[in-house]
């Protein structure tokens, strides 16, 4: 096999195993839609909870939007890897960026959420 011939093997692989991982990334962001379109529906909960209807929402497209980027972000080092350019760096760094304050803030607005709910626990086993 000649290096021009491998060269052409890894621009073939590496487009392909990209365009899967952007699928996936795209209907990551779907299945995120419609699983937050279920917490849409009328509450059934505590009066407690109804004051809070969107932090369901937000906490579940928030998570499923980090995985989209998590997709995203392999999409991006494949195409880096087999056409290392500077415009390949520069979205790959973005990508990574994004993510990583996705996370961040989604990780706080999970560890907030899980202390609102367990509010109204402990003030129910207290005597």
């Amino acid at each position: 096999m000649t290096a021009e011939s491998a060269e052409q093997l890894l621009a073939l692989a590496s487009g392909a195993l990209r365009w899967v991982l952007e699928t996936l990334s795209v209907g990551t962001v779907l299945l995120g839609l419609l699983a937050t379109l279920r917490h849409c529906r009328p509450p059934f909960r505590s009066a407690r909870m109804a004051l809070r209807p969107s932090a369901g929402a937000r906490i579940t497209f928030g998570s499923w939007l980090s995985l989209a980027l998590e997709f995203q972000l392999g999409a991006d080092i494949v195409a880096t890897t087999a056409s290392p350019n500077r415009d390949n760096l520069i979205q790959l760094a973005v990508v990574a960026v994004i993510r990583t304050f996705l996370n961040v803030f989604l990780a706080r607005e999970l560890e907030a959420e899980l202390r609102f709910e367990r509010e109204p626990q402990a003030e129910e086993q207290r005597p």
